[in-house]
Order: C-alpha cells, then sequence, then structure tokens
C-alpha cells in the first residue's frame, strides 16, 4: 500500500523511533508530527493528553497514514486504548521496555528513567506488574530532560547534572539494567555512557516498535508495493531547525513544513 506510515510525538525524541522504523523498512514512506508547542507530555493531566494524542492522530489520518505509531511513552501509556477503540487503522504503541530489562538482569534490580505522566499511568504499573514479579523496580521522573532535549542542549552540562542526579542513586541501589522509557532520552545516551558503568545495560524500545511496526505492516497487507522514491514528510508546530538537527537527510527526499 501507497500510503505512509504515521508517527507522532511530544516534539523531537519521536524521531529516535523514526530512525528504526526507517532502517527497518527503508521503502516506506512517513509522516512525522512533532507537537513540540505542547511539550513535554510528561507534566500534563490524563485528559490533556488523551486530547493532544486525538488531535494528532487526527491530523495524520487527514493526511492519508495508513498505520500510527505513537512514538511517545506518555501519550501510549494514556491513550492507545481511546485510540483503537475510536479509530479503524492499527496503531503501535512504546511504552517503557521493562519485559527485556527482568530477562536480562542478574542483580534483579531494574531502574526506570521516564516521566511522571509515564510513571503515574495505569497500564506502566500493569507491564510492571506482569513482568517485573521479584524484580526491584526502581523509578525516576526525568523532571527537565525533554526540555533539554528539545532545545538541542542534550549534550550541555544542565543535562549532565541532571543525569548524574537521577541516575547515581540507582546505580548506589544496584542496578544493572537502565530503562530508558521516553523517546526522547536515547538521544542522551553520549552523557549517559559517561555514567553508567559497563556491566549496566541501557534499554529503549526503538528497534521493538520497528520491528513491531513491519510485523503490522506485513500481517495486514499494508507495506509498500510500488518501487516509487521513498517520501518523509515532517510537520511542526515548533521550530523546523530543532527538526532538522536531529534527523540525517542522506539520499532521502526529507519535507519540513510548519503546521
Amino acid at each position: 500500500m501507497e500510503r505512509p506510515i504515521g508517527i507522532f510525538d511530544s516534539g523531537v525524541g519521536g524521531t529516535s523511533i523514526w530512525k528504526e522504523i526507517v532502517q527497518l523498512l527503508p521503502m516506506e514512506d512517513t509522516l512525522y508530527l512533532a507537537d513540540s508547542k505542547n511539550a513535554p507530555y510528561g507534566t500534563k493531566s490524563k485528559e490533556e493528553i488523551l486530547q493532544l494524542s486525538i488531535k494528532n492522530t487526527e491530523i495524520l489520518l487527514e493526511k492519508g497514514a495508513k498505520i500510527i505509531v505513537v512514538a511517545c511513552n506518555t501519550a501510549t501509556t494514556n491513550a492507545i486504548d481511546h485510540l483503537r477503540k475510536n479509530y479503524q487503522v492499527p496503531f503501535i504503541g512504546i511504552e517503557p521496555a521493562i519485559k527485556p530489562a527482568a530477562l536480562r538482569t542478574t542483580t534483579k534490580k531494574v531502574g526506570v528513567l521516564a516521566t511522571k505522566g509515564t510513571l503515574s499511568s495505569s497500564l506502566f504499573h500493569n507491564t510492571s506488574k506482569m513482568h517485573a514479579a521479584g524484580i526491584q523496580v526502581f523509578e525516576q521522573e526525568g523532571k527537565g530532560l525533554v526540555p533539554l532535549v528539545e532545545a538541542g542542549k542534550a549534550r550541555s552540562e544542565e543535562a549532565q547534572f541532571l543525569l548524574e542526579k537521577y541516575v547515581s542513586p540507582m546505580l548506589t541501589e544496584g542496578i544493572d539494567c537502565l530503562v530508558l522509557g521516553c523517546t526522547h532520552y536515547p538521544y542522551l545516551l553520549p552523557i549517559l555512557r559517561k555514567i553508567v558503568p559497563k556491566n549496566v545495560q541501557i534499554i529503549d524500545s526503538g528497534f521493538a516498535v520497528a520491528k513491531q511496526t513491519k510485523a503490522i505492516l506485513k500481517s495486514q497487507g499494508l507495506l509498500k508495493s510500488g518501487t516509487k522514491g521513498v517520501e518523509h514528510v515532517f510537520f511542526t508546530n515548533g521550530n523546523t531547525y530543532t527538526l532538522r538537527f536531529f534527523v540525517s537527510g542522506g539520499a532521502q527526499k526529507i519535507s519540513y513544513v510548519n503546521f
């Protein structure tokens, strides 16, 4: 099917998911919606997150999306059930990778760095209960990290200060897996790798989301069949410069549009 894959996030963080999808599905067209004006979602109420997710979904459907990837942990944990019940296209969600962390840990201690909106959601708690029986899960809100990434300051001294403040107590507790529970956080990896010892695995959900997207497209006969060139369109209500900073064009046709 020639229609594009739709992806939305509260800003530029979901481009970490977009990159994984493009790598796994290089012939697919994509539409990416960055709701930077309303970032971060993690500090908003459940009702606000739901309304923003509905708005983003309807914009992507209007522009022809055949599947929608909710590339935001907070939007997934607070809104995806509603979206699946009320719209006909398939939805792929993203949530903290508790299951793989629980399978890999040897100390039985796992850290989760996420937004307040994700950590307080029932989906997050149900996932933890289901997959982390017998595992100590140390939750930490990454307050202030999303705005720094949105401002292009993912490698700043301020980001390092906050990460050390948030991660050090979990390391002291003896975690050997650190789950990144927000799609903005992979952009903090250069600093995290300096802070976190090599024996601690850092886990995010990017590749798993791309794999699930491919599986659903294939099972529903939605994979692109034509051979025409690939196009990626990015919509933002923020600064297009910020998006350009995070997205590498290469030989692909990429357009940036304000909405």
